[in-house]
C-alpha cells in the first residue's frame, strides 16, 4: 500500500500506526507490583540546632537602642550571643537585620541611623564568627514603628533591630 499526501508526517504517523497494529501478540503482560512503602517514624525528627535549645522566636528578639545612638548595650550583646549560637548550629540559616529609628529626626538622617545600627549588629555577628553573607542589612528609619505615639515609651520600642530569620 502506498499512501499519497501533501502532509509528510501524516504518511509516517500512519505507516507507524499500520505497524503497531500488527506487531501486537496475545501475551499477558506482566502484572507490577509495587514496592512496600517505607516505614514512617511517628513523630518527625527535631531539627539540628546545633545543641542549642534556643527557638526561633527567642533568638529574633528585637535588639533595642538609645536615642541617637547605634552602640550595642549588655543586653544587645547578649541577645546577639543567642542568635550567633543559634545561627553556627544552623549552617545554611540566613537572618536579615532591618534598623529602625523613632520618629524624630529627617528621614534621610534616620535611614542612616537605622542602617548603622543595623550593620552594628551586622558586625558584632561576624566577630562571633558568622559569616557576613548570611546577615544582610537593611534600614526601615522610622517607616515601620513598632508602637504608635509620640512619647519616649513609644521611641524607646521603636528605636530597635530586627531580625528575619530564613532557611532555618
Amino acid at each position: 500500500m502506498i499512501l499519497k499526501t501533501r502532509k509528510p508526517w501524516a504518511a509516517v504517523a500512519m505507516a507507524l500506526a499500520i505497524g503497531l497494529v500488527g506487531c501486537s501478540d496475545d501475551k499477558k503482560p506482566e502484572e507490577v507490583v509495587a514496592p512496600a512503602p517505607a516505614e514512617t517514624p511517628a513523630t518527625p525528627p527535631e531539627p539540628a540546632t546545633g545543641g542549642s535549645a534556643a527557638s526561633a522566636a527567642e533568638v529574633t528578639t528585637p535588639v533595642y537602642f538609645a536615642f541617637d545612638d547605634y552602640s550595642l548595650n549588655s543586653e544587645g550583646q547578649g541577645q546577639l550571643n543567642k542568635l550567633g549560637e543559634f545561627l553556627k548550629g544552623s549552617g545554611r540559616a540566613v537572618v536579615q537585620i532591618e534598623g529602625h529609628t523613632d520618629e524624630r529626626g529627617s528621614v534621610e538622617y534616620n535611614l542612616a541611623l537605622g542602617q548603622r545600627r543595623a550593620q552594628s549588629a551586622k558586625n558584632y555577628l561576624v566577630q562571633l564568627g558568622i559569616d557576613a553573607s548570611r546577615l544582610p542589612t537593611m534600614s526601615y528609619g522610622e517607616e515601620k514603628p513598632s508602637v504608635e505615639g509620640h512619647d519616649e515609651s513609644a521611641w524607646a520600642k521603636n528605636r530597635r533591630d530586627e531580625f528575619v530569620l530564613s532557611n532555618p
